[in-house]
């Protein structure tokens, strides 16, 4: 009975965290894609990575900060 106990604790327990493992890893790269299709630019353009990650270029913090819309060139 012990044994049934922690085998249901276990695999609970590896559910919960696959689950949030999947949700943190397809919001990244969901938000990341939806960026580039609304920019037209690639994942490098604000990523110092290619493929992405947490890590922003000097344009990407520009576009972070101007709420995730590309900034506007200084006037000449």
């Amino acid at each position: 009975m012990t044994m049934k106990k922690y085998s249901t604790v276990t695999c609970g327990a590896a559910a919960l965290f696959a689950a949030a493992v999947i949700s943190l890893t397809s919001s990244l790269a969901h938000a990341t894609a939806q960026f580039a299709s609304q920019s037209g630019k690639p994942c490098a353009q604000c990523h110092e990575k290619p493929d992405g990650g947490p890590a922003l270029t000097a344009f990407g913090k520009a576009f972070q900060a101007n709420g995730n819309k590309l900034p506007t060139p200084p006037a000449k």
